[in-house]
């Protein structure tokens, strides 16, 4: 019988998780359904609605009535929330790109980091455990807590509910109608307004609801948004984008691997779950349960050609460079650090912008390249004892290979799809980085990985910087200037066009995949040896964010965005971390002004005055 018990345990526990995965990634593939807005801010919404429910169950009498109470009370306040997201940011940027909208929402992101420390502090915040929040029940001879079976009693409540509500009223048919064709919705007259701030309401009081329900067994914390959207991004996309039943069997699948993956596999438990998901994307692209989108017959809309750049701006690219490489005459080693870091973040943009912009392949792992790249450095020092110019070259060869291998599975998908499939790549590279400590020495890193004597010195090493960065973001421009570039662009815009007169639209996106891998490979290396180590967090999902916010923010239609892009991140985040507490804020801030402003980006908004105002 106590075998019997031991063995049941973890099903239950799987299911308790499986019920909190799917109160969140609901809200979160609902929005996505309707609005088709990639809400990075989701995870956001349940932090929030931790606090919220912290504050006020806190205050309210410890029974079971006071917990209900206080969780439909964070519910509404998390309701208000959404709506007033939906109106005052998202509403006004519905008609720009899609992964600008997604730049919106990460600096929503931002913002409230700042927000709930200020108003809540920076420590973690547990809840009272009243007695009957620490009952159990014994099932077997093992004890299972008795809060966790409501969760699992909740699960199919909540989605019985929401079937009911999409499935029996005019406005979940509407809601329906939709997410399956939402310009002939607005073609019949309905005030998608309404609709979408309903929609973005009900997500997010399930992100609250989610938020609330992990108090007993957790504790709010600053760092439970970016842990909590990767989660719900992975149901929502293992199940299907927009499929509520898919949501809710992606959210049974990844519950139950997470709890018997602890038993059976426990050294691989941070990747499981995204092999898992890299499997169904490749098996069925559309996820679980998902459909494939709607495609007009003659493939996407096409761009406008990207023509060299005046002369007049060529004069000042060369102006600029000459500036850069004179500095370290008249700047000391912090001012040089500054500068290096720049300049392998303009490396590190442009690689990812080769393959998102002229490729149209969007990346939320890009950081597994990079980290691929610095820790090939890594063991060419430990365990080859070989010298420095030998590590670099190793960097991008180490990771083009291994971005040539996942891009043949990668470039099988598009759009959301193809970007989840990357974050799967590069968890899984994260997982083993982080997991297998006899190699890659786990969270402690490698360290000792110094440059050679030459270039030892800040001076010496901004200038090898210089010369690296500058001549791969100008050898990529090359590439997208030939005749490949504009065969890739072709199969971007118009990929059954392209095919039809003999382009290899498949190998063209590999080729651009595995080019955009080693480029990033060469600007990890260049990392390690100016940090002089490396760690796990250099692939990490918010190194992956840091990369795409770069190219959003100098813009994607330019070959010069990535570049302004990574100067002005990089110099405003070291800026702001330095003289301002509350940096989050404004540079989240700032990042949704430039969306509302300029949704070209940087670089676009530029060109745009530069179109305006040029001299005849």
């Amino acid at each position: 019988m106590a075998g019997f018990g031991q063995a049941l345990l973890p099903l239950l526990t799987g299911l308790a998780d499986a019920a909190g995965l799917f109160f969140v990634a609901a809200g979160l593939t609902v929005i996505f359904g309707v609005t088709r807005v990639v809400n990075f801010a989701h995870g956001s919404l349940t932090m929030l609605g931790a606090y919220c429910g912290w504050s006020l169950i806190s205050r309210l009498p410890p029974t079971p009535l006071g917990f209900a109470l206080g969780a439909l009370a964070t519910m509404a306040i998390l309701a208000v929330i959404g709506a007033g997201l939906e109106i005052g940011l998202l509403r006004r940027i519905y008609r720009a790109p899609e992964l600008f909208q997604l730049l919106a929402t990460f600096g929503v992101v931002l913002m409230a980091q700042d927000i709930v420390q200020w108003l809540w502090g920076v420590e973690d915040l547990s809840l009272r455990r009243p007695p009957w929040l620490r009952a159990f029940v014994t099932i077997g001879g093992a004890r299972f807590p008795r809060f966790d079976l409501i969760v699992i009693a909740l699960f199919p409540l909540v989605f019985f509910a929401l079937w009911l509500v999409f499935a029996r009223t005019r406005w979940g048919r509407l809601v329906r109608a939709a997410t399956e064709d939402r310009e002939m919705v607005a073609a019949l007259g309905v005030d998608q307004r309404f609709l979408f701030t309903s929609v973005f309401a009900l997500g997010a009081a399930l992100a609250g609801l989610g938020g609330v329900l992990m108090l007993p067994d957790a504790s709010a914390n600053l760092g439970m948004d970016l842990t909590t959207v990767t989660d719900a991004f992975v149901v929502v996309v293992v199940g299907g984008l927009g499929s509520l039943p898919g949501a809710a069997a992606a959210s049974l699948l990844i519950g139950l691997l997470q709890a018997f993956g602890i038993m059976l596999v426990p050294r691989a438990t941070l990747a499981l779950v995204f092999v898992v998901m890299a499997v169904v994307l490749v098996l069925r692209p559309n996820g679980l349960l998902g459909r494939p989108p709607g495609r007009a017959a003659g493939g996407g809309e096409a761009r406008a050609v990207v023509r060299p750049a005046p002369r007049v701006l060529g004069f000042i690219g060369l102006g600029a460079l000459a500036l850069a490489a004179v500095a370290p005459f008249w700047l000391g080693p912090y001012p040089l650090a500054i500068g290096t870091e720049m300049l392998i973040a303009m490396l590190f943009a442009a690689s990812l912008h080769f393959m998102m912009g002229p490729g149209g392949m969007a990346s939320f792992g890009h950081a597994a390249w990079f980290g691929i790249g610095a820790y090939a450095s890594a063991f060419a020092v430990h365990l080859l004892a070989a010298p420095m110019p030998l590590g670099l070259v190793l960097a991008p060869l180490a990771a083009g290979v291994m971005a040539a291998l996942f891009g043949a599975f990668v470039v099988r998908l598009s759009g959301v799809y193809l970007a989840m499939l990357t974050l799967a790549f590069a968890q899984i590279v994260w997982a083993i980085a982080f997991q297998w400590v006899d190699l890659t020495g786990g969270d402690n890193g490698i360290l000792g990985v110094w440059p050679a004597p030459l270039v030892a010195g800040p001076r010496g090493f901004y200038w090898l910087a210089l010369l690296l960065a500058t001549a791969g973001t100008m050898g990529l421009r090359v590439i997208l200037a030939a005749p490949f570039g504009y065969a890739l662009r072709g199969v971007r815009d118009q990929r059954l066009r392209a095919e039809a007169i003999g382009l290899p639209a498949t190998r063209l996106q590999l080729a651009a995949f595995t080019l955009s891998g080693a480029a990033a490979g060469l600007a990890g290396g260049l990392y390690a040896y100016a940090k002089g180590s490396v760690f796990p967090t250099y692939i990490s999902l918010g190194h992956s964010v840091d990369a795409l916010l770069m190219v959003l923010l100098g813009g994607v239609a330019t070959m010069s965005g990535p570049v302004l892009g990574a100067f002005a991140y990089t110099g405003l985040y070291d800026v702001l971390l330095s003289t301002i507490s509350l940096w989050r804020l404004v540079l989240g801030a700032a990042i949704i002004l430039l969306v509302l402003a300029a949704p070209e980006g940087i670089a676009g908004g530029i060109a745009r005055l530069w179109q305006r105002f040029r001299p005849a």
